[in-house]
């Protein structure tokens, strides 16, 4: 086992003179941009205790909001309740994300510390077919820096080409129902669900 940096990079080495200059302490026009044309982000944050999760975000493009070059808000849409991700901003501000834009490999990454807002003359701004939603995540942003593509690249996660069949892949209400273990939430009922709150509760 590995169990120093000393170790790791005796093996990996050091980043080069860009890649330790790339990182910026606020949102730049660049990054401004990116975050504009973005669908898609994921969150990475964890509680007191260090224990993990990663949660999606997603709307149309630019959903997530700019406030200023050191602060940015994103809508908390409904759920399942869960709210694994408020849990640990509550007790555990450090947050990590990654924006993603559909066809390109590059990926945004920034860090800071959040907060979870209900100012409604903000929220209001974030409203969609009329639903305003009821709080927000605001991010004081202390690391931006973009990632390369190489992940992409391996994967081909934007080549159709290579998606796996619609018969080939998992089923989710299959899944949700063997790991539950709920009488009556069977595979056909879960997929009920599910598809009624896809089709009637994203906002």
């Amino acid at each position: 086992m590995i169990s120093t940096e000393a170790e790791l990079r005796s093996l990996i080495g050091f980043p080069s003179e860009l890649v330790e200059h790339k990182v910026i302490p606020a949102i730049d026009h660049n990054c401004r941009d990116f975050i504009n044309k973005s669908p898609f982000v994921i969150l990475s944050t964890s509680d007191s205790h260090g224990k993990c999760d990663v949660s999606p975000r997603g709307d149309a493009p630019g959903f997530v909001h700019v406030l200023d070059d050191n602060h940015l808000v994103i809508p908390e849409r409904p759920g399942n309740k869960r709210i694994d991700t408020l849990r640990n901003i509550l007790s555990n501000p450090h947050i990590g994300m990654e924006f993603l834009i559909p066809g390109l490999g590059e990926t945004l990454r920034i860090n800071g510390r959040a907060s979870i807002t209900k100012d409604m003359e903000l929220l209001k701004q974030m409203a969609v077919k009329e639903r305003i939603p009821l709080i927000g995540i605001i991010v004081e942003v202390e690391e931006c820096y973009l990632h390369c593509a190489k992940a992409f690249f391996r994967s081909q996660l934007w080549k159709p080409e290579t998606w796996l069949g619609k018969e080939q892949l998992p089923s989710p209400a299959k899944i949700i129902s063997e790991h539950a273990k709920i009488d009556g939430a069977t595979p056909e009922v879960v997929a009920a669900r599910l598809d009624d709150g896809y089709k009637n509760r994203l906002y």
